[in-house]
């Protein structure tokens, strides 16, 4: 084998090796999952803390399998504070992604000054990893 055979062979074998790597490098990109209004902004934290809030503050997604109202609770917090929850009609996937122990990120998507609380937030879920 020449040099050169050599050499086109490794970077052939160094190629089929990076695009595995590519793909999984890919697959850890934050996707987003849901998109949706907060559910219960007035009558948690929400109207207290509306002047504060930005697009792209991250927030905190917490499973409250216990919850009376709804099983697949998920209550969504801004800097330990209660804004509400993902509404129950959109929660069951991510529910069920947080209760196999997957990776959930939660930003503000919108905020609108609406007179229906039930419009003023938007909220964007990632998967991660």
């Amino acid at each position: 084998m020449t040099r050169r055979d050599f050499l086109s062979s490794l970077a052939r074998l160094l190629g089929l090796i990076a695009l595995p790597m590519a793909a999984r490098a890919a697959s850890a990109q934050p996707r987003l999952i849901q998109q949706c209004h907060l559910a219960g902004f007035q009558h948690h934290d929400g109207e207290e803390l509306w002047s504060y809030l930005t697009v792209g503050d991250s927030l905190e997604l917490h499973r409250e399998p216990g919850n009376r109202h709804d099983a697949n609770a998920i209550r969504v917090d801004w800097l330990g504070r209660k804004l509400g929850y993902l509404p129950r009609a959109e929660n069951q996937a991510a529910a069920r992604l947080i209760d196999q122990g997957k990776r959930l990120e939660a930003r503000i998507g919108r905020l609108k000054n609406s007179s229906n609380p039930w419009r003023r937030v938007a909220v964007e879920v990632w998967l991660v990893g």
